[in-house]
């Protein structure tokens, strides 16, 4: 079976799914099943990303790409600072 990505969108909108199936009386693994997933992605998606809704998670997927943004910029400059200190403290 291939394996799919789901957008954190998406994911959010079959969790709200499952648990409306739930609702209706069916259990998690069947709901999970109906709505093409396993039962344990539910659980892990459901830890991840229970109690959020769309708009939440596309600021998380923002602050995420941000924060990813800031690390590569503070190893750089990390980077160039040892540099310039190692050069600095030889003696030509």
């Amino acid at each position: 079976m291939a394996r799919k990505q789901y957008g954190v969108e998406q994911i959010i909108v079959k969790l709200r799914e499952i648990e409306l199936l739930c609702n209706q009386g069916n259990t998690i693994a069947e709901a999970a099943r109906q709505a093409g997933i396993t039962e344990q992605t539910y659980y892990r998606w459901r830890k991840e990303y229970g109690g959020m809704n769309t708009a939440d998670a596309k600021r998380m997927k923002e602050l995420e790409k941000e924060n990813a943004r800031l690390k590569k910029l503070v190893a750089e400059l990390s980077l160039d600072n040892a540099i310039l200190k190692d050069v600095n403290s030889k003696n030509f």
